[in-house]
This record gives C-alpha cells, sequence and structure tokens, in this order.
C-alpha cells in the first residue's frame, strides 16, 4: 500500500521541541493499540448484530479497511511535518486558510473532548454500578479529574499506566475468545450463524451500516499524531507503531465478533449493553464481576489517551497561533502542557450534562470524518512541498480513496447529529472571530512555517 525511503538513510536527528521526547516504539504502538481498542467493541459488537446479523467479523473487516486508508495518510504527514498540533499543522499547510486551519483543529478538538466525556459516562454506568452505585455524572467527573491529575504528571508516566490498561483490556478480548472456544469445546454455540446475514435485509447495505459502527471502534489512531514531537526517531518509528497497532485491533476484533456470534446468538447480543458479557455469562466458570472491572480499565484507558490528545492538540494550535497562547505554557519539570490539561478537562467535564454515551459517539465520528477528510486531501496537496529529510510517502490512490470512504460514511450520518456536529462547529466559528478580531490568529505563523524547512 505505501513506501518509505527511510529505511537505508541515517538515523535522522528529531527536530527541536520544548515537549520531552521520551516515547519509543514500543510504548507509541502501545498508545495506539491502547486507544484503539478502547470501549468500542464491548459495546458495538451487539449494535452490530443487530444490523448484520451472525456476520458480524465482515463489518469489522470492511471498517479496518477504511481505517488503513485514512492511517496512510497520517504517516505521510506526521514524518513529513513531525509537530504536536496533528490534523489542524496539515491543513495549515495545505490550505493556507487561518478559517480551515482552525475548524480542522478544533472539530479534532471538539471530538476529542466529546469522546472522553462519552467514556466518562461509560465509565460511569452499568459496569461501575457492578461495585458502586453512585450518581453517573458524578462519578463522570471525579474520573475526569483523576485522568487530568495523571496526564499532567507526564507523558511518559501516562503511557506507561497505558502500557499496564492495554494489557489488562487486550486479556479481557482474548478472554471472550478463549472462553467461546470452551462453549463450542462443550458441543454448544452455533459456529454457522458467523455466515449468516439478519433476516429481511441486503448484505451489502447491512455490512455498510455495521461497517459504520464498526469504524468508531477503530478511531483513535489519529491521536498519535499529536504525540510527533515526544516520539524518538519519529520518521521511523511512527509508521511502524501505527499500522502494527490497527492491524492488531483488527485481527483480535475479528477474532471477538466470531466468538461472540458462535456463542451467542445476533439477537441476544443486540438487546444487551453489555454483549461481550453474554459470552463471559454463557461459559460460566469466570465472575461478572471480573469481566465488568476489564471493561472500566478499557474505558478508563481510551479516556487517558483521548484526553492526552485533546491537551497537545491545544498546546500545538496555540504554538500555530490559532488557540490562545496561555494554552501553550508548559509545567516546569514534567514538561507537560498543564493549560491545556486544565482546559481541555473542564470542557469534557460540560458535555457530561449534554448528552447520552450514544449521541456524544455519533458526533464524535462526524467530527472526525471531517478532519480526516481534510488530511487525504491535504496529502495530496502537499506533495508539491518538499523537505530536506527523508518520510514516509503513501501511494497517491491511498487518500484518494480516504477522500472517498470518508464522503461515503458521512452520508450515512443522520440529521440530529449533524445538527448536534453543526452546533459544536459554531462555537469553533465564533471563537475564531474572537481570536480574529483579538490579532491572535495567524500570530505565529511564523512557526507554521518554519516546520517544513526543519522537517
Amino acid at each position: 500500500m505505501s513506501s518509505t525511503d527511510t529505511s537505508q538513510s541515517p538515523r535522522s536527528a528529531d527536530p527541536d521541541t520544548r515537549l520531552s521526547r521520551s516515547v519509543g516504539g514500543r510504548l507509541l504502538y502501545l498508545f495506539i493499540l491502547g486507544d484503539v481498542l478502547g470501549a468500542g467493541v464491548y459495546a458495538l459488537v451487539g449494535e452490530m448484530a443487530g444490523e448484520v446479523g451472525g456476520a458480524v467479523w465482515l463489518p469489522l473487516l470492511v471498517a479496518l479497511g477504511l481505517a488503513l486508508l485514512t492511517a496512510g495518510s497520517y504517516a505521510e504527514l506526521v514524518t513529513k511535518y513531525p509537530r504536536a498540533g496533528g490534523a489542524a499543522v496539515f491543513a495549515d499547510r495545505a490550505f493556507r486558510s487561518p478559517l480551515v486551519s482552525f475548524l480542522v483543529g478544533f472539530s479534532m478538538l471538539a471530538a476529542g473532548v466529546t469522546s472522553a466525556a462519552g467514556l466518562s459516562l461509560a465509565f460511569a454506568g452499568d459496569y461501575f454500578a457492578t461495585f458502586v452505585d453512585a450518581p453517573d455524572r458524578l462519578v463522570a467527573v471525579l474520573f475526569l479529574a483523576a485522568v487530568a491529575a495523571l496526564n499532567a504528571r507526564g507523558i511518559k508516566e501516562s503511557l506507561r499506566a497505558n502500557v499496564a490498561m492495554t494489557a489488562i483490556e487486550l486479556s479481557g478480548l482474548v478472554l471472550v475468545v478463549v472462553l467461546a472456544a470452551v462453549v463450542l469445546g462443550r458441543g454448544e454455540g452455533e459456529p454457522a450463524r458467523v455466515t449468516q446475514f439478519a433476516e429481511g435485509t441486503t448484505p451489502a447495505l447491512a455490512v455498510l451500516a455495521g461497517a459504520i459502527l464498526a469504524y468508531y471502534s477503530f478511531v483513535g489512531f489519529e491521536t498519535s499524531a499529536n504525540l510527533a514531537e515526544e516520539v524518538r526517531d519519529v520518521r521511523r518509528t511512527y509508521p511502524r507503531a501505527l499500522f502494527g497497532a490497527l492491524i492488531t485491533a483488527g485481527v483480535v476484533y475479528v477474532a471477538v465478533g466470531l466468538a461472540a456470534v458462535a456463542v451467542v446468538s445476533p439477537e441476544t447480543l443486540s438487546g444487551s449493553s453489555g454483549p461481550l458479557l453474554e459470552v463471559v455469562d454463557a461459559e460460566g466458570s469466570v465472575p461478572a464481576w471480573v469481566f465488568s472491572l476489564v471493561a472500566l480499565i478499557a474505558v478508563a484507558n481510551g479516556a487517558l489517551l483521548t484526553m492526552i490528545m485533546a491537551s497537545r492538540l491545544a498546546y500545538g494550535m496555540a504554538e500555530q497561533g490559532i488557540l490562545p497562547s496561555v494554552l501553550g505554557r508548559v509545567l516546569p519539570g514534567r514538561r507537560t502542557p498543564w493549560v491545556a490539561i486544565v482546559v481541555t478537562t473542564i470542557v469534557a467535564m460540560g458535555l457530561v450534562f449534554t448528552g447520552d454515551v450514544a449521541a456524544l459517539a455519533e458526533t464524535v465520528v462526524l467530527l472526525l470524518l471531517l478532519v480526516f477528510a481534510s488530511t487525504n486531501v491535504a496529502v495530496l496537496v502537499l506533495r508539491r512541498d518538499h523537505v530536506d529529510q527523508p518520510h514516509f510517502r503513501v501511494a497517491t490512490v491511498v487518500p484518494v480513496l480516504g477522500v472517498a470512504s470518508c464522503v461515503l460514511l458521512l452520508t450515512q450520518q443522520d440529521g440530529v447529529t449533524w445538527l448536534r456536529a453543526g452546533a459544536l462547529l459554531a462555537v469553533g466559528v465564533v471563537l475564531y472571530l474572537v481570536m480574529r478580531w483579538t490579532g491572535g490568529v495567524g500570530r505565529d505563523r511564523g512557526r507554521s512555517t518554519e516546520i517544513g524547512t526543519s522537517a
């Protein structure tokens, strides 16, 4: 699908940064894997079964392919312009429009804090109620405060916590597959269901509907672009970690989809808010609270990594001069963007009170599809911009197909979701106009220009 000219080049010096460059290849791989594995698959297997029937694995495979298209564009741009800020940096260089750059970055930022709010509500839901009965909004707010404290402590400490939590959540998914094998070994279950579609559906349309749901389980890889200034030897490390993590997640997801449907009927899965817990119950030897704890850790890990992204994105946009400069302040000693961490956490806490998990998740997907479409177009535009250092280069057809996939998925979103996302973007436009009126937008575009020469 792609190529790179870094493998035969000398190890290039990393660009200068005020952040701590302490993230190696393994930590980055686990960061991406932990963010992608997240909470989505723990809840969405049932939703996909309701759409497609027993062939749950097929939309998961389609969603992986769609995600890899946009991931290819990220691999090229991150290694070409290794700066915090991600999609906002790419849009700034490609379109040379402060408004477009701002809205792309703001969409990513809005998606990040909205996702964290949704994950905090998921954390405070039925799985948490297994242990403690407490008001869900209060639990969500306290949870976000704890995530912020770990985020501010340091990127290395945060990613070490991610290593442990990723191992646990991955073990939980592997456990589902193993328990399903035990059930099938006893002669129970119906393996033939994995090739069956729901009655009364057109298979192609059912797979597309399921793939839209499955796509949410793969988003998260884009957050890694905002760690570009904290990764050692980013031009070599980033593509390997990115594609390796996505493919690993895809293999695990397909295995889980096959296992769940082989053991539990699609009707039962679609009617459960904890579909994978149905598999555990079918086997019978593992206490329900054990798997509930694993699910809580998975949600917590997703929220931590999402808030790391949001704070680094806010920091990067402040460095570009498209958000207030105060967001660029770094905590002495820890070298973490503490103001950005505080502000993004407060916004996420506010969003906790604006909707349920499903509504917030749908808004996240729509906002990210807009960002992904911009990034895929930016790859094509920036092919004219040559940099001194070698970098990863994806085949031209990949970003073209990436744009097409984003448009396809955007056409499947309902009107209510478009209205919700539009309201968030309207807030972004107002903020942009305020920044422009105060002279903030474009204040530091010189640093943006330097990105190309230093890369």
